[in-house]
């Protein structure tokens, strides 16, 4: 089984690209086989369409907190939610999000879903520093155009399954807080240098709770470490993550039963 980690940009480019890293998962090792760069969102959608079977982790929120979309009084099945916001602009997401903060106190400005603080992913409401409103609004009508099936939220193809990955959950297991990489190049510092290092050792020797070793080359090694943005090593986390699920399997890919349907789960969270 084909398995994929997906470092998604709500507005790719060529310098700053969607990146795929495919690899496969056998006895616990995990084999990168490639990384793969998109530099439109239509080139993700047509990748997204083929039909091929695959398991990804897809850095991406996948849904809203509830607690916003009960106040918003926007649909509160995920796939009529979805489509609604698709069917927004993004400065119709940014004003509506902005005065739903400005009402709220300091210190709860932001809803979020009910696995944030444990995963320690941002709220998917937020439209800075990280974008991940507008990478929602980007990339899921992407998925539900593909067809495929994403446990627990929508019925699709169960030969492509999308999951919600978060390579930061992964990442602070191995190397805590540290800082890891930096789109901007003076941020980009021997101490990142180090941390990327550090992480990618820790994730061949599989000293991580999911129980799986990352396989590379001495290239793909160097080839992560030298990435000083991250693009290239948050989608091998991601990929790590799919790894997990692929092991878990069908129907739930070891998300919890209780999951919220609207919300979803960041798979190992």
């Amino acid at each position: 089984m084909m398995l994929l980690g997906c470092d998604f940009s709500s507005t790719p480019t060529r310098r700053k690209p969607i990146v795929l890293a495919i690899g496969t998962e056998e006895g616990g090792r995990v084999q990168l086989a490639r990384i793969e760069s998109l530099q439109t969102l239509s080139a993700f959608g047509d990748w997204l369409r083929q039909p091929q079977p695959w398991i990804g982790g897809f850095d991406f929120p996948f849904g809203l907190p509830r607690e916003l979309v009960e106040h918003l009084g926007w649909p509160t099945t995920w796939r009529e939610c979805m489509q609604h916001y698709a069917g927004l602009t993004r400065p119709q997401i940014r004003e509506t999000f902005a005065a739903y903060t400005a009402a709220r106190p300091v210190g709860g400005k932001f809803a979020h879903r009910r696995f944030d603080k444990l995963a320690g992913s941002s709220p998917s409401m937020k439209w800075v520093n990280p974008p991940v409103a507008y990478m929602l609004h980007a990339a899921i009508p992407l998925l539900l155009q593909a067809g495929v099936h994403i446990p627990g939220l929508h019925e699709g193809d169960p030969q492509r399954v999308a999951l919600e990955a978060y390579p930061g959950l992964l990442a602070r297991e191995l190397i805590g807080r540290r800082s890891y990489k930096s789109d901007e190049k003076a941020k980009q510092t021997p101490d990142r240098l180090i941390a990327r290092k550090d992480l990618v050792t820790a994730l061949e020797q599989g000293r991580t709770r999911l129980g799986l070793r990352l396989k590379l080359t001495h290239a793909q090694h160097d080839a992560l470490v030298q990435d000083a943005s991250g693009d290239r090593l948050d989608a091998v986390l991601c990929l790590v993550q799919a790894a997990w699920a692929a092991r878990h399997g069908a129907p739930a890919y070891g998300l919890p039963a209780d999951l919220d349907p609207l919300e979803g789960w960041i798979v190992s969270a």
